[in-house]
């Protein structure tokens, strides 16, 4: 386990990560679509902006989209139904302060250039809100329809890693399966911070080492306390082998809150139903493992979901707002 308050710097590398990203503290977060949606796999996106701006206001540290190109039926949710970078330039425009992430990029179906241009453009015009989160993908069905091999994307997706690191610097020159840049011509526009920050999703089809050294932070996924405590540290252990600065680790949940505040837990999809007294402790219990975001997800809440981001803000964002 680790001490909360043990101190290990993390980069600083625009004002979305090093605002979400506090070694020894945890931040909570919101995934978009702010809607309950337990029933259909498509969200209506009902009052979307007005309850990205009241998140905002609210003090909750970031919002999370997701890449969701086609709407597979055996999936079951078609995230934000927008496009990722189209919405994140709409958030960017109508939000101040909140950070404004993607969990994630499915890397192996799109063009790096394509992605370091979008991200790029969404981190300058929000302020340097913007965290990338990249995945490899998970949905087979969607490679065909965009002539995709599915078995090779692990490789795809390294290759794109190197792709937009590259196109950070100035004129730069790379040899990749993606193309090859020549130092003759040049991308704009720079990231805020002079790099994307860019969040590895669970494996991504890479090895332990490989996520450890190339991602800015790592996106994993809820876990009993003993298994999650156990993943983070070998994380952690493995950037320190590398001889790396420290890096951030997050993780995502679902939750149903309900009254009274001293309802018990029940275990619901990735998450529970509980009242505010139990998810506050087991924040506090994840934070002490060493994870140090959590991005909630209300999909699965019954109660109306401003009364539930009040709430949020009134009885648990107090304890994890440095």
């Amino acid at each position: 386990m680790l001490d909360h308050t043990e101190k290990k710097a993390f980069p600083r590398l625009n004002r979305a990560y090093n605002s979400v990203f506090q070694p020894g503290r945890l931040s909570v977060g919101l995934v978009v679509p702010l809607e309950s949606y337990a029933h259909t796999a498509v969200p209506d996106m009902t009052r979307h902006i007005q309850r990205a701006q009241l998140a905002d206001a609210l003090g909750f540290s970031a919002l999370w989209l997701r890449d969701v190109p086609f709407n597979v039926p055996s999936f079951g949710d078609a995230g934000q139904v927008f496009d990722p970078f189209v919405y994140l330039g709409a958030l960017a425009a109508s939000t101040q302060d909140i950070a404004l992430g993607v969990a994630s990029i499915v890397l192996p179906l799109r063009h790096p250039a394509h992605v370091a241009k979008a991200a790029a453009s969404a981190d300058i015009l929000s302020g340097g809100r913007l965290l990338l989160g990249v995945a490899s993908g998970d949905r087979p069905d969607e490679y065909p329809a965009l002539d995709m091999g599915f078995e090779d994307r692990g490789a795809r997706f390294r290759d794109s890693v190197d792709y937009i690191r590259t196109m950070a610097e100035a004129y730069p020159q790379h040899q990749t399966a993606h193309g090859t840049l020549s130092g003759g011509i040049d991308m704009l526009p720079k990231p805020v911070g002079g790099q994307l920050p860019l969040l590895i999703t669970g494996g991504s089809q890479q090895s332990p080492d490989w996520v450890a050294r190339n991602g800015d932070g790592w996106m994993t996924y809820p876990r009993d306390a003993v298994a999650q405590g156990r993943v983070v540290a070998e994380y952690r252990q493995r950037i320190s082998e590398a001889g790396l600065p420290d890096k951030p680790v997050m993780q995502s949940l679902y939750v149903d809150l309900v009254e009274p505040a001293d309802s018990p837990p029940r275990p619901i999809h990735l998450g529970f139903q509980s009242g505010t007294d139990y998810l506050r402790r087991y924040l506090s219990q994840v934070r002490d493992l060493g994870i140090n975001h959590v991005a909630l997800n209300l999909r699965f809440n019954e109660a109306k979901i401003e009364a539930t981001l009040q709430r949020l803000a009134a009885d648990i964002l107090p304890e994890f707002t440095s």
